[in-house]
């Protein structure tokens, strides 16, 4: 499995259970996880429980429908970028939004090392209660 493919199984699973038991499979122990300043979970988490915890729980409790739609991969090496869109409704204010996004992925060893998110973070936050 190449880089983009590993990077592609963390989206493109048949639902967000295995494609998070896809990233997972490919994290790093010590797995650095960056959401961007000024969008509701922004900060860095490190390690799977971390992340788990303070992004993926509170994506599916707070948002109905929330999902990332990939449009393509770049890769250079041992890092990726797939770019696309974001869309949801969240559960407090009914308010749906869609926000174009990138994400960098750099990788080690067939390893995940660490996930950097690029994002209009007002268009996300406008919805957010």
């Amino acid at each position: 499995m190449n880089n983009v493919d590993i990077i592609r199984s963390t989206y493109e699973g048949k639902n967000s259970e295995e494609n998070g038991r896809n990233l997972e499979q490919h994290a790093d122990a010590l797995i650095s996880w960056t959401e961007a300043k000024g969008f509701p979970y922004g900060g860095t988490y490190v390690g799977m429980d971390s992340i788990a915890k303070n992004v993926f729980s509170k994506l599916g409790s707070e948002w109905k429908d929330y999902k990332f739609t990939p449009e393509n991969y770049l890769s250079d090496g041992d890092q990726v970028v797939a770019y696309g869109t974001y869309s949801g409704t969240n559960k407090t204010t009914e308010l749906y939004f869609e926000a174009r996004v990138a994400h960098l992925w750099k990788l080690k060893d067939g390893k995940i090392i660490s996930f950097e998110q690029f994002v209009d973070s007002k268009t996300v936050a406008d919805v957010y209660a």
